[in-house]
């Protein structure tokens, strides 16, 4: 008999063999600050087909005083997979028999530690974290509530868990019920889940968990999300008063850390009446109502949550709206929590990128400001996949801003990368009809120039250079000799010989003063490029007559470089042993 029931989305030949279970995914440390906060055991882990980091939830009903617990796991794990929505605990997969329940998540850590680690923070980068991630699972509970018609029942810290990004996830699903089922395990277990109680709102204390359904699918979470709120903003507190008989309103003194623009609305949350009380979903329009006042405008004035909004709307904003966006992530960069930065807000942007434009120039540098905190390991996947993209985007501003910004991102690439990838459409830019991207790519070419293979190096790219040396536009052909000076100590040993006279005889020719200035000292930064025979025969004779030339800016130059090429030279002549 087959006890193993896989119910998600790996393949059954991908499992490996565990205590007796097949599992897709590989335990490892368990979390210790989640311990007893719940009926399961939670992992980090990684997939076993990708690698890819993963939490995994555990519960045993083997264990002691755990069998009594199986049907809050079993509907735990059947609401999560169907609960879907971006502010729910995201599932993956899981394998489930008669005794024990594996859930597969998003990477995921506990919001009570974390809430911890950010006591050192400034009171209002805090407080920002705090109303963003209240914001969340303010919208995550209104989906549950109206959308899902269901109440979730056990709303409180140890329900909800920090993404990668670090937003805030709504999990905890082990009652979650909705109304319509008579015989719903929020009615006949609710009692069960640890420490229910505690957070159960006044009407549960009084008539037990049946009560709620004689009340509104939202009361019972609005109360808990109530004391959520208190316990995110006065971690160290005990709960409010308002949670024991005779369930007094809070008081002011009662506050704590909870933002003034907070108070009213929390107030109304923990109303013990239920039929008065703030739904989830009525507390979340307060919180983004536009024209704040008493109790209201908490959220929509909250630099996250416009950050969040704003990004998830760049691509249909107007001009004005994006500016107004950058603007506030240019001016808020260094202080925005690390992980948002790196995983929410750098690869919205770089998505937005990918659409090109006249923001592409604003956007750019900015992923790469926020890209400087990104671990070493995940720059790649974060930002570097974006940029090597839009190199195959056609629009010219995109193009602008990747070359303009190179040299912050180019010891970031790797040469298969580079050569497979960038420089086929590069290479592009030398035959652009706008000249200013000709002469930006000529620009960029030296900051991945160590990247290049050899057939690039000595080949590809220098037959675009031949090119750029006539080029209408006198600064691309100064930029190209500058450029040729800086490539040739790099070049093969026959490619020096066969192509770096040529090049800087063709610079000192040039009708743009500047250009012939730039051939003479591109000889000078070549000087090692070139044997003694090849000096006294080729680049002194090429070079001899600059010493007349009609400007003094490139006299005086000649005159330099001369002295240069003839002391080596003389320095060779003096070793030379003397003939008969």
């Amino acid at each position: 008999m087959d006890y193993l029931r896989n119910l998600g989305s790996a393949a059954v030949s991908s499992l490996v063999q565990k205590s007796g279970l097949t599992l897709p995914f590989s335990l490892g440390p368990k979390v210790t600050s989640y311990e007893g906060k719940s009926i399961w055991t939670l992992y980090e882990g990684t997939k076993r087909d990708d690698g890819s980091a993963i939490s995994v939830f555990e519960f045993d009903a083997n264990q002691p005083g755990k069998r009594t617990y199986l049907p809050l796991a079993k509907n735990s794990l059947r609401k999560l997979r169907t609960v879907r929505h971006p502010d729910v605990l995201k599932f993956l997969d899981a394998v489930e028999t008669d005794t024990t329940v594996y859930i597969m998540t998003e990477r995921v850590r506990p919001l009570a530690p974390a809430i911890q680690e950010r006591a050192s923070k400034s009171a209002q980068e805090k407080e920002d974290w705090l109303l963003w991630g209240i914001h969340r699972i303010s919208v995550s509970l209104a989906f549950v509530n109206e959308s899902c018609t269901s109440t979730h029942g056990n709303v409180r810290v140890d329900s909800v868990f920090i993404s990668p990004s670090g937003e805030w996830k709504l999990g905890g699903f082990e009652v979650l019920s909705s109304p319509k089922d008579d015989a719903a395990i929020l009615y006949t277990m609710g009692s069960l889940l640890p420490d229910a109680s505690t957070y159960a709102s006044p009407e549960i204390k009084k008539g037990g968990w049946s009560a709620v359904k004689e009340n509104s699918v939202t009361a019972a979470d609005a109360y808990a999300l109530g004391l959520l709120i208190h316990f995110a903003f006065n971690p160290s507190h005990p709960l409010p008063a308002t949670a024991q008989p005779p369930h007094p309103p809070p008081a002011p003194s009662s506050r704590g850390s909870i933002p003034l623009s907070v108070f009213p609305s929390y107030k109304r949350l923990l109303n013990p009446n239920p039929k008065a009380r703030l739904s989830s979903k009525h507390f979340l329009e307060l919180g983004m109502a536009e024209t704040a006042g008493e109790g209201s405008g908490f959220f929509s004035t909250n630099r996250l949550v416009k950050v969040c909004a704003g990004l998830d709307n760049f691509n249909i904003a107007s001009e004005a709206e994006k500016a107004s966006l950058l603007r506030i992530l240019k001016e808020s960069a260094a202080s925005l929590p690390p992980e948002f930065a790196s995983y929410r807000v750098l690869p919205s942007l770089a998505s937005a990128l990918e659409f090109g434009g006249a923001s592409a120039a604003s956007i750019l540098p900015l992923v790469l400001q926020l890209g400087k905190n990104v671990p070493p390991q995940d720059y790649a996947s974060v930002i570097t996949v974006h940029i090597v993209k839009l190199f195959a985007s056609p629009d010219r501003g995109t193009r602008m801003a990747l070359l303009d910004n190179l040299q912050e991102y180019a010891d970031k690439l790797d040469k298969k990368t580079v050569s497979d990838k960038i420089w086929p459409n590069l290479q592009t830019g030398f035959n652009d009809t706008v000249p200013v991207i000709r002469e930006a790519t000529i620009r960029s070419i030296i900051s991945i120039s160590d990247k290049f293979n050899e057939r690039i190096l000595n080949n590809d790219l220098l037959r675009f250079l031949a090119k750029m040396q006539g080029d209408p536009e006198a600064s691309i052909r100064t930029n190209t000799c500058i450029l040729l000076g800086r490539l040739g100590p790099n070049l093969g040993y026959n490619t020096k010989r066969k192509v770096l006279v040529a090049a800087f005889a063709r610079a000192l020719k040039d009708p743009f003063v500047h250009c012939r200035v730039a051939g003479l000292m591109a000889l000078m930064a070549t000087l090692e490029c070139f044997e003694t025979e090849e000096i006294a025969t080729r680049v002194i004779p090429n070079m001899s007559f600059a010493l007349v030339d009609k400007e003094k800016l490139v006299r005086d130059q000649a005159f330099k470089a001369m002295q240069l090429f003839v002391k080596r030279l003389e320095e060779h002549a003096a070793t030379m042993v003397s003939g008969r």
